[in-house]
C-alpha cells in the first residue's frame, strides 16, 4: 500500500503530532468522504511507502528519522504573497526545511512542485519566471525534480475570483514559460515536467510524467504497483493507486486556488473537531461506525 499523506489537506503542516501518534500506535483510521459511516483502518505494517504532500513540511524535519518506511516528499513551493496563501510560512523557512529533509533522505526522494500557475496583473509571466529561477538557484543540490502545473476551475477558485483576477494564458505566455522554467531548470541541474496537464510544455524541453509513478515507487521500496490511481477522476492522471488519509475542508492554509478547500467556515468547525489522541484526523469514532481493515 502507498500512503498519500495527503492531498485531501496538509497534514504535515498542521497535524504532524497526530499523524506521529497513529505511526506509533500503528494504524489510522480514514472516514469514507462519501459514505462517512465506513471506516477504513489501515496498518502501518502494510504500507510500503508515504507520499508526503505539503506546503510546509518545518513539523516534521526533526521526526523523520522515527519513520521507518520509506518516504517521497511533495513540496509545493510557490512565489506567491499573503494576499494568495495567507497562512504559508515565510518560503525561506520552508527552502531551509527542504535542505534539511534532502540531507536527510536523499534529493532525490523530494519532488518540488511549482504549483498552480496563474496570471494576473501582479503575477505576470515576467514575475513567474523570475520566481522560478530564483527558486531553482536556491535549491540547486537539493532536488531532482520539478513538477509544474496550471491552474484549474475548481470551487473554491470561482469563489475567490474577485481576489485572483485571473487572465487567460496566451500562446507566447506558455511559450515564455516554457522555454524560461527549461532553461533555469537545465541550469540548476533539475528535471522539469508537467503532469496531468492539457499544456504539457514538452516542445520547451519539459518532461510529461506521472508525479508517482511505478518505477519511482519500485526504487524507493523494491516493489511493483501496477495499479492506476482513479480516485482523481483525472483523464491524464497515470499515478500509481494511493490511499488517502485527510479529509477535504480542513486545511488551515487558506489558499485562494485550493481544490481541497471550499468553505472556510467548515475548515475553522473541522479544525475545531480535531482530537490528537483521535484515530481519525477530524472527529472520533462513533457507535454507528462500521471499521474495516484495508490491507491494500
Amino acid at each position: 500500500m502507498i500512503l498519500n499523506v495527503s492531498g485531501r489537506t496538509d497534514i504535515v503542516a498542521f497535524y504532524t503530532e497526530w499523524f506521529m501518534k497513529r505511526y506509533e500506535e500503528g494504524f489510522v483510521d480514514v472516514r469514507n468522504p462519501f459514505y462517512p459511516k465506513n471506516i477504513s483502518r489501515i496498518s502501518f505494517k502494510n504500507v510500503d511507502v508515504i507520499v508526503f504532500c505539503t506546503k510546509n513540511p518545518i513539523p516534521i524535519v526533526d521526526k523523520i528519522e522515527k519513520i521507518k518506511i520509506p518516504i517521497i516528499f511533495h513540496i509545493t513551493l510557490t512565489s506567491y504573497k499573503d494576499d494568495i496563501e495567507p497562512n504559508v510560512p515565510n518560503k525561506s523557512m520552508i527552502i531551509n526545511a527542504i535542505k534539511q529533509i534532502a540531507n536527510k533522505i536523499g534529493k532525490d526522494r523530494i519532488y518540488i512542485r511549482y504549483d498552480p500557475i496563474f496570471l494576473n496583473n501582479k503575477y505576470n509571466v515576467e514575475y513567474h519566471i523570475k520566481a522560478f529561477d530564483r527558486m531553482c538557484s536556491l535549491l540547486e543540490g537539493y532536488t531532482n525534480s520539478i513538477i509544474v502545473s496550471f491552474i484549474d476551475d475548481y470551487k473554491n477558485v470561482r469563489n475567490n475570483i474577485d481576489v485572483l483576477r485571473l487572465k487567460k494564458f496566451s500562446i507566447k505566455d506558455l511559450r515564455e514559460i516554457g522555454i524560461n522554467f527549461s532553461k533555469s531548470a537545465r541550469k540548476y541541474g533539475m528535471s522539469v515536467q508537467t503532469c496531468s496537464e492539457e499544456n504539457r510544455l514538452t516542445e520547451y524541453g519539459f518532461i510529461c510524467r506521472d508525479c508517482v509513478t511505478k518505477e519511482i515507487v519500485k526504487d524507493v521500496s523494491g516493489k511493483e504497483y501496477t495499479k492506476k490511481w482513479r480516485a482523481r477522476n483525472n483523464k491524464n492522471c497515470s499515478c500509481v493507486e494511493m490511499v488517502d488519509i485527510g479529509v477535504y475542508n480542513s486545511c488551515k492554509h487558506f489558499c485562494k486556488y485550493c481544490y481541497a478547500n471550499y468553505d472556510e467556515r467548515k475548515v475553522n468547525q473541522n479544525f475545531l473537531k480535531h482530537d490528537v489522541n483521535s484515530s481519525l484526523l477530524i472527529g472520533n469514532i462513533n457507535e454507528y461506525d462500521v471499521i474495516k481493515e484495508r490491507i491494500k
